[in-house]
């Protein structure tokens, strides 16, 4: 299953994709815009993001981000949710609720939408944009 390319809006972007990872597709974006409505969906680096949020490091290197994002993978679906609470990756902390799932620092990656449990990576996500508001308040 190919990733979407060249798409121009978000709903090109889910057009492009192959059933059936597209009705998959449709009901993350779906879920995530009603979890966080006030994050406003836009393709950024080939992937749907919600919100965003300027992050600088020490290094001098500087850019925006998605505050959650959600892209199809070539072989996966990948959700990202960039906040760290205590020290660390939210994805990372709840890495064991997403059996099925490949979760890495701030991705969880799945096959289906049947492979994790919506009710927690709704929480999740929620969470993330929590975060990452008090964050950006914060500086």
């Amino acid at each position: 299953m190919l990733k979407p390319a060249a798409a121009r809006t978000v709903e090109d972007y889910i057009e492009q994709i192959e059933e059936p990872r597209r009705s998959d597709i449709r009901a993350l974006h779906a879920m995530i815009g009603k979890a966080v409505p006030k994050l406003a969906p836009i393709l950024q680096r080939g992937m749907i993001g919600y919100g965003a949020y300027h992050y600088k490091y020490a290094s001098g290197r500087e850019g925006d981000a998605a505050v959650i994002s959600l892209a199809s993978q070539a072989n996966y679906i990948s959700v990202y949710i960039g906040a760290c609470e205590e020290g660390q990756y939210l994805a990372e902390k709840h890495k064991a609720e997403f059996p099925k799932a490949s979760v890495g620092k701030s991705c969880i990656r799945f096959k289906k939408l049947s492979d994790i449990d919506l009710k927690v990576l709704e929480k999740l996500v929620k969470q993330g944009a929590r975060l990452m508001a008090k964050s950006a308040k914060a500086r």
